[in-house]
């Protein structure tokens, strides 16, 4: 994928969520002009912290720039890491696992909310 192909991914995404791009630079805290040439011009010149704070802000892989469904930048990679974990495992480790996941899911003390 291109870097403006990104650029109308981002600018697509922004105007599905917020009034204005101005809108959404300023609670990004991120200068109106230079949030409105990345995204005509193409997001490589900006910076990658940016990017990525960007991408969080609208619930975006920053790899490949589509929805995260529902998860955070953050929970992801929890998720990647916790899965990398388990797939290295030997399938005792893995049924063992399963098992006090299930049991701790259980309890209202670990319970999602």
């Amino acid at each position: 994928m291109t870097s403006l192909g990104k650029s109308k991914i981002l600018k697509k995404e922004i105007l599905s969520q917020y009034k204005s791009i101005r809108q959404f630079a300023l609670e990004m805290e991120i200068p109106y002009s230079t949030l409105v040439t990345a995204l005509d011009r193409g997001i490589e010149g900006m910076a990658y912290g940016t990017v990525i704070r960007i991408c969080d802000k609208l619930n975006l892989n920053p790899v490949t720039f589509k929805s995260l469904e529902d998860a955070t930048i953050s929970e992801q990679l929890l998720q990647n890491q916790v899965m990398a974990s388990y797939l290295k495992l030997n399938q005792k480790g893995k049924d063992t696992i399963l098992e006090l996941m299930g049991d701790f899911a259980e309890l209202k003390k670990y319970k999602a909310k």
